[in-house]
């Protein structure tokens, strides 16, 4: 390529597009004002579920005791919330579990055991309701995984429990519901094969007969 052909090659990839007709642009500026909705409700839903869970904690007095009854209730009141309006139960998951963790984290709690406790109750409470317990639980898992990098937690220790929690609330709906939270969450648990492994059930292997000993040689 001449030195003609490649300036007029940058010229061009240089280019700015053209600018967007009157409908572009309200459909951009609707977007870019709706996402920025969304990021404002899902922050503030984080701040509730974090407050009331570290008061609630704080008020027994017994973190360790209190925190899987204290996790089941936020959670079904989420799940309450979202059936009474209608929608939302995909976009609250995550939010409500990372509350949930920060909560924890603010009296010095479990972060791994209330990630399960989350987790598990998450799934158990959206099968109740008919929800889709698939992409609810990746979505309580990105919540519980989040939360536990902005406060510092062990973040593999934390997507593990997560993950085998998932995976093993799953088991009691049967082997359909296993294999879908299984799919969903591989992207995101690291070793969530292996997860998969142990929460399951393996197979009964036939007994083998025993070899004979060799012979010793002569």
């Amino acid at each position: 390529m001449s030195e003609t052909e490649t300036q007029t090659a940058s010229a061009e990839a240089q280019t700015p597009p053209p600018p967007l007709s009157p409908a572009g642009t309200t459909v951009k500026e609707g977007i870019i004002n709706s996402l920025r909705g969304i990021n404002e409700i899902e922050a503030e839903i984080v701040s509730l579920v974090r407050n009331t869970v570290s008061n609630a904690l704080r008020a027994t007095g017994s973190v360790a005791g209190e925190a899987v009854s204290v996790t089941n209730e936020v959670v079904r009141g989420a799940i309450a919330a979202t059936e009474e309006i209608g929608t939302g139960l995909t976009l609250s998951t995550k939010s409500v579990a990372k509350g949930i963790i920060m909560g924890v984290s603010d009296v010095g709690g479990d972060l791994a055991a209330a990630a399960g406790s989350t987790v598990k109750a998450v799934v158990k409470h959206t099968a109740d309701v008919g929800g889709d317990v698939s992409v609810v639980a990746r979505r309580a898992v990105d919540g519980v995984v989040e939360a536990t990098g902005e406060v510092g937690g062990n973040v593999i220790e934390v997507a593990r429990s997560a993950g085998t929690a998932a995976i093993q609330a799953a088991g009691t709906l049967g082997n359909t519901a296993v294999g879908a939270v299984r799919e969903v969450l591989i992207g995101i648990v690291g070793g969530v094969k292996d997860i998969a492994g142990t929460a399951m059930p393996k197979p009964q292997m036939a007994p083998q007969a025993p070899h004979a000993a060799p012979q010793a040689s002569m």
